[in-house]
């Protein structure tokens, strides 16, 4: 009830992972995780969608398995381009996921093209894992032109299936059917 709303402004922290509707009262927000293995490029262009179009209903995170420390240039450079705030993202590991204190996931999706070698640490919220294989431009050779091309046609990939990741309806769904959803927005982009 719109009571809650008061004990978060009292209460700082005290009530989290939700977000409140404009009659005051409590929805939850849908904690999405995109992992790659630099986290320069791809979990972060697709984080950076998500922030853009999840419509107060999702959190956007992003981290890699073998973090580069850096977002690629031309990540950014595209998102700066296309009007998508870049602000606060960076290059980062998954253990910030994986330790006390972290967010719970609802879901993590790994955006490799290539299978993924390293299994997952226990992460809060025992999210639902799935795999949208989206190439990586940041291995495509240097040539000025094919390597935008490269980041642009990344961005398209992730856009379309976080478009159709929009119309589930989460909070209704079990966590297999999710599972499910989720790889079949890839097998259908």
């Amino acid at each position: 009830p719109p009571v809650l709303h008061t004990l978060s402004h009292i209460l700082p922290g005290a009530v989290t992972g939700c977000d409140i509707d404009r009659d005051g009262y409590m929805k939850k927000l849908v904690n999405i995780l995109f992992l790659c293995t630099g986290n320069s490029a791809r979990s972060i262009l697709a984080e950076a969608i998500l922030s853009r179009d999840g419509d107060g209903r999702f959190r956007a995170f992003s981290a890699g398995t073998s973090p580069r420390g850096e977002v690629h240039p031309l990540a950014l450079e595209l998102l700066a381009t296309l009007g998508i705030p870049t602000r606060g993202l960076r290059s980062k590991g998954l253990q910030e996921f994986a330790g006390p204190g972290a967010a719970a996931m609802d879901a993590v999706i790994d955006v490799c093209d290539d299978a993924g070698k390293e299994g997952l640490p226990a992460l809060p919220g025992a999210p639902v894992v799935a795999r949208w294989r989206v190439p990586d431009p940041a291995v495509a050779p240097w040539d000025e032109a094919a390597s935008r091309t490269a980041f642009l046609d990344a961005y398209l990939a992730l856009h379309a299936r976080i478009s159709r990741l929009l119309d589930l309806p989460f909070p209704s769904l079990g966590h297999e059917e999710i599972r499910s959803r989720l790889e079949e927005i890839d097998r259908t982009s």
